[in-house]
Formats: structure tokens, sequence, C-alpha cells
């Protein structure tokens, strides 16, 4: 599922979270909340980053995503 269609599902303090801490690691009880709105953050979608000791991130454009929404802005569909 593509982020744009899991995005609206997060708690707004969630959301809130990722557009004011982007790019850092999501921490695990966000990533289960993803999951749950139906983002697989292991998978190959464009917004799915990587693990890195143990801490997920999203990917560039994933980060570019999340910082347009927090800009007010309507990113292109993917």
């Amino acid at each position: 599922m593509s982020i744009e269609q899991w995005w609206p599902k997060l708690a707004p303090a969630t959301r809130d979270w990722l557009i004011e801490n982007n790019g850092g690691a999501v921490p695990a009880e966000m990533v289960a909340e993803i999951t749950r709105a139906g983002g697989v953050v292991d998978s190959e979608a464009w917004w799915s980053g990587e693990y890195r000791a143990g801490d997920f991130y999203f990917s560039d454009e994933g980060v570019d995503w999340i910082e347009a929404v927090g800009n007010g802005e309507v990113p292109e569909p993917r």
C-alpha cells in the first residue's frame, strides 16, 4: 500500500511526530501503527527505507514526501 493510502489512517499525533522528526529513526510503536494502517515497512515500496541497528528509516523519497506534507503541500501520487 502506498503512503498516500495509509498516512491518513495514522493518529494525528503520529503524523505530527513523523513530520517533526522526519529523517530520523521511527519508534517501534509507530512502525506497528504504520503496519496496522496498511503500510508494509519491509517491502519494496518506494517510501520504505531500511532497518539500521534495529531502527526503521524511511527512504529518501519517503522523507521528501513527509517533508512536503509537513510544508502543507500535496505531493503527486506515486
